[in-house]
């Protein structure tokens, strides 16, 4: 029952006073207040006749909003009154959903389009979770509900990365372009690839003379060269424990995903193939560098729903799946944390293996507390304390670095804000010294 037929009863006990009998007032009253919520319950609507459905949006970048719309149609012969209750997870963010107290009317055999307005707050796969509908009698006495009538209607919406890093792209790609087209070496170099024959101007270097070619034209000839192209590079996303620290507003692993889609932008723009990888103690995720012009979409795709584990990374996971898929030389760009006792027990000692046959970067975000930590003189004892802890952890960090510098690993250690810019640099000036 309704809180109407609560009302109702109060109505009738004002009544009272002039009944005889109180007792039998009160009886009859009862009576026909629950004769009447009886009435009203056979005619509402079965919910058995109620179908739902949705449609919309399945995917959305994380900071916009996305409208998925609930459709219930009526194949009852009365018409629906109905109480819909459409329940997201919290962090889909249903700003436009259907109030409760808001009563729906679906004529018979009719349609209603009920839209929700989601703007959600996080990353990943976002679900609906529950449908409620109830169905009031014509007096509103009463309603129908059931658990599980009608049936939810499954629907996932995608919440894609925000992708703050696009905005170095276009100053990315132009000094790529400077790289690749201006950028003509007038000597063989590692890296480097043939382009084309042009006579010899006065400061040539006379070892790139093409003999047999000059031969043949009675004049100088030299050759000139370029960076390779379709070079390979490999992104791998550290997804375990460390990868769950928050640095600023947002995990590591936030941070290595939008660096790793601007590196991913800008290597495909270059001609390269990209590969990815997402791993911790097993392989969350894989995308292969085939069909270049989605390239972007398919990325961003496969690591939308990634989170964190609380799990010990296996680099030896990792390094084995690496020198298994990828035969040709590659630039490996590894997003992690400089930990020592994560990278000392876990990729040092398969690291000898995966720099003998490909060119390894190491991404890590600086976490800026350390730093303030080390800024400001301690005014108190447990301030001395923090700061003690916090040099003995950049010191550490140094430490790895130094180790990986040894073993020929280039490492990017730079704040969450500048990872993604400073990962495309080291690309850059890789692929412009011919060192892919």
């Amino acid at each position: 029952m309704t809180w109407r037929a609560g009302v109702l009863l109060l109505v009738g006990a004002l009544t009272l006073p002039v009944w005889p009998a109180p007792l039998v007032g009160v009886a009859v009253m009862t009576g026909a207040v629950l004769l009447l919520c009886a009435v009203d319950w056979a005619l509402a609507a079965p919910l058995r006749a109620v179908t739902a459905t949705r449609d919309g949006d399945r995917s959305v970048r994380l900071g916009g909003t996305a409208t998925v719309t609930l459709r219930l149609t009526n194949t009852a012969g009365r018409t629906l009154r109905a109480q819909i209750r459409d329940a997201w997870v919290p962090s889909a963010g249903a700003v436009g959903d259907v109030p409760p107290q808001r009563v729906t009317r679906v004529a018979p055999g009719g349609t209603a389009a009920l839209p929700s307005l989601l703007a959600p707050t996080r990353r990943g796969d976002r679900p609906a979770v529950a449908l409620a509908v109830r169905s009031l009698g014509p007096l509103g006495l009463a309603f129908r509900q059931r658990a599980g009538r009608p049936a939810t209607p499954p629907w996932t919406l995608r919440v894609l990365p925000r992708f703050d890093s696009r905005r170095h792209l276009p100053e990315k790609l132009s000094r790529l372009r400077v790289i690749d087209g201006t950028q003509v070496t007038r000597g063989r170099g590692q890296g480097t690839e043939f382009d084309t024959l042009r006579e010899y101007v006065v400061g040539d270097d006379v070892r790139s003379i093409d003999w047999r070619a000059s031969a043949r034209r009675a004049d100088v000839l030299v050759r000139t060269w370029r960076p390779e192209r379709d070079r390979r590079l490999v992104c791998v996303l550290d997804t375990g424990r460390t990868s769950a620290v928050r640095v600023g507003d947002e995990p590591r692993l936030d941070t290595a995903i939008d660096a790793a889609l601007l590196l991913a932008a800008l290597a495909a723009r270059a001609g390269d193939r990209v590969d990815l990888l997402a791993a911790d103690a097993t392989i969350r995720a894989t995308v292969t560098g085939g069909g270049r012009p989605a390239l972007l979409n398919r990325l961003v795709t496969a690591v939308a729903p990634l989170q964190p584990a609380l799990v010990e990374t296996d680099f030896g996971l990792i390094a084995g799946q690496i020198l298994r898929r990828e035969r040709q030389r590659s630039l490996v760009v590894l997003f992690t944390a400089l930990e020592a006792g994560t990278l000392g027990e876990g990729l040092l000692p398969v690291l000898p293996r995966l720099a003998a046959r490909h060119r390894v970067v190491v991404a890590a975000v600086h976490d800026p507390v350390l730093t303030g930590l080390t800024a400001a003189a301690p005014a108190r004892p447990a301030d001395a304390y923090a700061a003690a802890a916090a040099w003995r952890a950049l010191d550490e960090r140094a430490r790895v670095r130094a180790a990986l510098a040894r073993h020929g690993v280039t490492v990017v250690d730079a704040a969450a804000d500048r990872l993604a810019p400073a990962v495309a640099d080291t690309y850059l000036r890789l692929k412009a010294l011919g060192q892919l």
